[in-house]
C-alpha cells in the first residue's frame, strides 16, 4: 500500500484513527460537516452557505482551506477534481468518477501525481456505508454508522464515523467523503452494498 501524504502530510497517522463526522446542517446535500477525532477535539470543517454551488472547501480546524472539491461541468461519469488548498486553476491531485456510467457502480479515484495509483468506493454513502480499497484491494478508510457505546444505540445518519488506516491521509479520505456528499443521490448504491 502507498502510505503517506495526498494532501497534508499533518493528517497522516501512524495508528488507525477513527473521526466522528458531523453533517452541520440538514438542508441540502453540501451544507456543510465538521470532523473530530477520539479527544472531541475539531480536526476538519466545510461550509457552504449555498446550494447547487460547484465547489466544496474542506477546512482545517482554523479555518485555513486545505482541499477544493470541483465538479466538472461536462462528464458522463459525473467526474470530481480536487486540489490542493482553495485554488482550482491548477492541477489537480485526483479525480472521482463513477466506475462504469451504466447501472449501479462503484467509484474509482484516479491519483494524478502518481500514475496507476487508484481507489475504488464500494458501498452506500446514503446509507452510511462504504469501504475506500487501494488498488491493492487493502481496506484504506471506512465510512460507517456511529452507534453511541453507552446506549449501544445507532446513531442518525447525519453522525457517522470516517475510520482511516495507519498511513493513509484523512484529509484526503474527508476530501472524498465531500465528493459523495455532493454527488447528490439519496439513493446511491455501489456494488455489493447492503442497506439497513
Amino acid at each position: 500500500m502507498k502510505r503517506g501524504a495526498m494532501v497534508e502530510e499533518r493528517f497522516v497517522y501512524r495508528e488507525e484513527t477513527h473521526l466522528t463526522v458531523l453533517k452541520t446542517c440538514l438542508f441540502y446535500a453540501g451544507d456543510g460537516f465538521n470532523a473530530y477525532n477520539s479527544n472531541g477535539k475539531l480536526v476538519f470543517r466545510v461550509h457552504s452557505y449555498r446550494p447547487n454551488t460547484r465547489n466544496a472547501v474542506l477546512m482545517d480546524a482554523l479555518g485555513r482551506c486545505i482541499l477544493t472539491v470541483r465538479r466538472k461541468r461536462s462528464s458522463l461519469h459525473r467526474r470530481w477534481e480536487g486540489f490542493s488548498g482553495e485554488r482550482t486553476e491548477q492541477n489537480p491531485l485526483f479525480s472521482v468518477r463513477r466506475s462504469s456510467i451504466i447501472g449501479q457502480s462503484g467509484m474509482t479515484v484516479e491519483v494524478y501525481n502518481n500514475p496507476g495509483e487508484e481507489y475504488q468506493i464500494k458501498g452506500s454513502f446514503a446509507d452510511r456505508k462504504c469501504t475506500i480499497f487501494n488498488s491493492g484491494k487493502e481496506v484504506v478508510a471506512e465510512i460507517r454508522r456511529k452507534v453511541d457505546s453507552c446506549a449501544n444505540i445507532v446513531l442518525g445518519k447525519d453522525v457517522f464515523v470516517l475510520c482511516v488506516k495507519p498511513e493513509f491521509d484523512s484529509a484526503f479520505a474527508m476530501g472524498l467523503i465531500l465528493i459523495l456528499d455532493q454527488i447528490r443521490w439519496a439513493d446511491f448504491k455501489c456494488d455489493g452494498a447492503e442497506s439497513e
